[in-house]
């Protein structure tokens, strides 16, 4: 695929660049909780911006139906953008109506303006190809030039994804060039021992994932709310613990598999437990007490890996030469239960391999627990999108870029 400096080469002053970037940031009513996502893709509009270009931002920010919702807005992320920028930067208040048609036309050479949200306009995520072709369309009569730079959203067959790059001549940004070629480290020239640490809430989430990395990884370590189904697939108590239970068959297959292949599979040895689940608003102490994973009592829920588990985690990741992370290792927003989290990110940070956060979750904890993103390896803007990639899996946004 073309890059950003091959199209700066052949020259952007004077013409509109659409950058569909990935501004799906977390919020608290209007106020911004975790910019990674802004700040990833700041160079890139920086670096188009200073070569003369009039920059066209472009994003999703949550799930609204197609249609308006002010809760999604993301007028905070354009000021954000331009705080960093050190610019202003205009906004638009709809996609491709009056507003965002007049914002683009006033803009100078080196002037960026977003636009409003793309999924308040149905024709973004449809399934239906002709309206999805058609949102494209008009999207296209604001721009000369395309460059995909949101990593976060390359999963998604969607219009400016997937369509609006065929309809206009094309080039990756910075951030989905750096995200691929850490993604090859981890399939195409991966260094050993190479361990993988999954968390999160669902297992099915990440069945994929888990069934790709048994034929390359040598170790997999689960935690988060999905080991209450490994370790309920071994036969222990799980009390009110998140339990798939139709998944157990095939969470017993991979374990049986892992032991053939020689994949180490690696289970909590102890959880903490509380009787129901945090209040996350209040940070109420939640009363936890520490057991055995194969000890659980009845009526108490697993929330976070134990102290001996977390020992145990470090000890499989120090002598990785690659680590790729993905999902908290326990209900980490709430200070109770943030410890088993907290160890497997100092773990990475103690490692002298290469580490790999994986976005979602994951890189929000790096943040919120405090740690300085310049001690891992990579910290990606795409937990989706990055296990699919592992998975195996063709990613829409990526294949549109492709000449």
């Amino acid at each position: 695929m073309k890059t950003i400096d091959e199209l700066l080469a052949e020259g952007v002053t004077g013409k509109r660049v659409f950058v569909r970037a990935d501004l799906n940031v977390p919020l608290s009513g209007t106020t911004i909780t975790d910019d990674g996502r802004i700040r990833a893709v700041q160079p890139t509009v920086a670096k188009l911006a200073g070569a003369g270009a009039r920059v066209v931002v472009a994003s999703h920010l949550g799930r609204p139906k197609g249609a308006p919702d002010p809760a999604f807005s993301l007028a905070p992320a354009a000021a954000r953008l331009g705080e960093l920028l050190g610019t202003d930067v205009a906004f638009a208040t709809d996609t491709v109506g009056e507003s965002a048609r007049a914002t683009v036309a006033a803009l100078a050479d080196g002037e960026v303006a977003v636009i409003e949200n793309l999924r308040f306009n149905a024709g973004e995520t449809s399934k239906d190809d002709a309206e999805r072709g058609a949102f494209a369309d008009q999207l296209a009569e604001l721009a000369d030039l395309y460059v995909g730079d949101g990593f976060g959203a390359v999963h998604r067959k969607h219009a400016s994804v997937f369509d609006l790059p065929a309809r206009l001549p094309h080039a990756a940004g910075d951030l989905i060039a750096t995200e691929v070629g850490v993604l090859k480290k981890l399939t195409d020239d991966v260094q050993r021992p190479y361990a993988v640490v999954l968390g999160g809430a669902k297992v099915s989430d990440k069945l994929g994932v888990i069934d790709h990395l048994l034929e390359r990884a040598d170790r997999i370590l689960i935690g988060g709310g999905m080991a209450y189904t490994f370790l309920k697939a071994q036969g222990h108590e799980v009390g009110s613990s998140l339990l798939q239970e139709d998944q157990i068959p095939v969470v017993r297959e991979y374990l049986q598999r892992a032991e053939a292949k020689g994949v180490e599979f690696v289970l909590p040895v102890d959880v903490v437990v509380a009787p129901a689940f945090p209040d996350l608003k209040t940070k109420a102490p939640a009363h936890p007490t520490t057991v055995a994973a194969d000890a659980m009592p009845a009526g108490q829920m697993g929330l976070d890996n134990g102290p001996e588990t977390n020992k145990l985690y470090a000890s499989k990741l120090a002598d990785a030469a690659t680590v790729f992370w993905n999902g908290p290792m326990g209900v980490f927003e709430h200070p109770d239960f943030a410890e088993g989290t907290r160890a497997v990110a100092q773990a990475l940070v103690d490692s002298s391999g290469f580490s790999v956060v994986g976005g979602g979750d994951s890189a929000a904890a790096v943040r919120i627990l405090g740690f300085d993103e310049n001690a891992f390896g990579h910290i990606s803007t795409g937990g989706g999108a990055s296990l699919e990639y592992l998975e195996g899996k063709t990613l829409p946004g990526l294949a549109a870029l492709e000449d």
